[in-house]
C-alpha cells in the first residue's frame, strides 16, 4: 500500500477522506479528538505544497447530530492556524469551481458527505466507481489520501470509489492503525487476551469465533452486554428485568451462538462471577452463586462486580498482547464505571502491547485519565471487523490502487 511519504504533492490536488464524525450536544461539536488524529496528515500535505480538499461524513440522516461541516471547518481552522474554507456543496458546480481555484498550500472542507444520496449506501467498489460523486470529482484530483480508519469497514464512494482511477494513499493515522492491529493479530507473543464488552454483541461474537478458531487468542474476558449473553449461555438466570431488556434489544437470539462457542472453547471464555445493580440509589453487588440473584428480576445489571475485576486484573497482569473493545458497564454513571475503569487500568499497568477501541471505550479512557495503553484505536466497528476476520473494504481498495499504480508513477 502507498504511504504518504511516497509522493511529491507540490501543486497537486489531494482529496483527503477523513473521519471527523464527532459527538454533538445542543447543535455544537463537543470533542476535537478526531480532528487532532488527522492533523499530522493535513500538516504534511500543506507543508509539501498540496491543494487539500477535506471530506468527511457527520452522523446519518434524521439524527440530531446530522449537521453541516461548517463547524468542522472552523475547528480545523483553529487547530491549523490557517483558514479552512467551508464549501456548501459536495460535487456540484460550486464545489468543483472551488477545487479548481485552490492554490498550493490552501485547504477547503466539503459539505457533509452524507448529504449526497450515493454516499449513504454500501456498494461494491465497481458500483462506487460509477457514481456521479466519483465521476464529477475524479478529473479534478491528482491523489486520494484516506485517513478515515474509523470508516474503513464501509464500502462507499468517498472511501473506495477512486481506488482504480487515482493513486490511493494511506494517511499517517490509517498507517498507524493498520500497523497496530496487524501487530496484535499476527504476533506470536503469548498469552494473547481479548477483552470484549459493550453492546455490539454480534460483532464481538464474530471476533471471539474468529480469533479462537484461528488460534489467535489464549483467553477471552467478557463484560457489558457481551458478558451477559455468555453468562446466559452458561445457564445462569439473569432475571426477568435483564432478560426483557436483552429481548427488547434483539440480543436474546444470540445466546445460541454463544452456546456454540462455549461448546468448542468453554475454558477459553471467561464470564463475570458477579454483577452490580442500582439498589435504592446505590451500587449493590450480587454474586452469581448467591440467593441475592432474585434482585435481577427487578433491577437491571449496570456493571461487572469487584470480584470479577480482581480476577480479570490477575489474568491481564500476565498478558503479552491485549485487545479490548467496549466498556464493562454503564461507565457514564460514576458508581457503575468501576468495572470499566478497573479492567482498563489493569490493561494499562500490564506491560502488554495493548489496543483499546470503540467510542465508549475511548471516552472512558479520557474521562478517567487511564494511562499505559499502547494504542487507542479511533475505530470501534472497523476494529471489530478486522479482528472478526471480515476484512476492511478500504484496506482492499488501498491494495488494489497500489497494484494498479505502483509502476506508473
Amino acid at each position: 500500500m502507498f504511504k504518504l511519504t511516497d509522493f511529491d504533492y507540490h501543486n497537486k490536488t489531494v482529496f483527503l477522506r477523513a473521519d471527523l464524525n464527532s459527538p454533538v450536544k445542543n447543535g455544537k461539536i463537543i470533542s476535537d479528538a478526531r480532528f487532532r488524529g488527522v492533523l499530522p496528515t493535513i500538516l504534511y500535505l500543506l507543508e509539501h505544497g498540496a491543494k487539500v480538499v477535506v471530506s468527511t461524513h457527520q452522523s446519518k440522516p434524521y439524527n440530531e447530530d446530522y449537521i453541516t461541516t461548517e463547524q468542522h471547518a472552523e475547528i480545523l481552522s483553529n487547530l491549523l492556524g490557517q483558514e479552512v474554507e467551508y464549501v456548501e456543496d459536495i460535487f456540484g458546480k460550486y464545489a468543483r469551481d472551488k477545487i479548481r481555484a485552490l492554490k498550493s498550500g490552501e485547504i477547503i472542507m466539503l459539505e457533509n458527505l452524507r448529504f449526497a444520496a450515493e454516499e449513504v449506501k454500501y456498494k461494491p467498489l465497481e458500483d462506487c466507481e460509477r457514481t456521479y460523486f466519483v465521476r464529477k470529482l475524479v478529473p479534478l484530483i491528482d491523489y486520494v489520501v484516506n485517513d478515515a480508519f474509523a470508516a474503513s469497514h464501509r464500502s462507499q464512494p468517498s472511501l473506495v470509489g477512486f481506488a482504480r482511477l487515482k493513486p490511493m494513499i494511506m494517511g499517517f493515522l490509517m498507517e498507524k492503525e493498520i500497523k497496530a492491529l496487524k501487530k496484535a493479530y499476527e504476533s506470536d507473543e503469548r498469552p494473547k487476551i481479548y477483552v470484549l464488552g459493550g453492546a455490539k454483541v454480534g460483532d464481538s461474537l464474530q471476533v471471539a469465533e474468529n480469533v479462537l478458531t484461528q488460534g489467535k487468542a489464549d483467553l477471552i474476558l467478557t463484560g457489558g452486554l457481551v458478558g451477559q449473553i455468555f453468562t446466559l449461555a452458561k445457564g445462569f438466570d439473569l432475571g426477568d428485568a435483564n432478560i426483557e431488556f436483552l429481548e427488547k434489544k434483539g440480543l436474546i437470539e444470540l445466546v445460541d451462538w454463544a452456546e456454540r462457542l462455549l461448546d468448542m472453547f468453554y475454558t477459553l471464555i471467561r464470564t463475570p462471577v458477579d454483577f452490580a445493580i442500582n439498589y435504592r440509589g446505590e451500587r449493590f453487588e450480587i454474586d452469581l452463586l448467591s440467593d441475592e440473584k432474585k434482585f435481577f428480576d427487578e433491577y437491571a445489571i449496570m456493571d461487572i462486580g469487584s470480584r470479577t475485576v480482581e480476577k480479570y486484573a490477575q489474568i491481564l497482569k500476565e498478558a503479552s498482547i491485549i485487545v479490548a473493545n467496549g466498556p464493562m458497564g454503564i461507565f457514564e454513571v460514576e458508581e457503575f464505571a468501576k468495572g470499566t475503569v478497573g479492567v482498563f487500568r489493569a490493561i494499562g499497568k500490564s506491560g502488554a502491547f495493548s489496543i483499546i477501541g470503540g467510542g465508549h471505550s475511548i471516552a472512558s479512557i479520557y474521562k478517567y485519565n487511564i494511562q499505559g495503553i499502547s494504542h487507542i484505536s479511533t475505530g470501534g466497528g472497523a476494529m471489530l471487523n478486522f479482528f472478526g476476520g471480515k476484512g476492511l473494504p478500504v484496506l482492499e481498495a488501498l491494495k488494489i490502487s497500489y497494484e494498479i499504480f505502483k509502476d506508473k508513477i
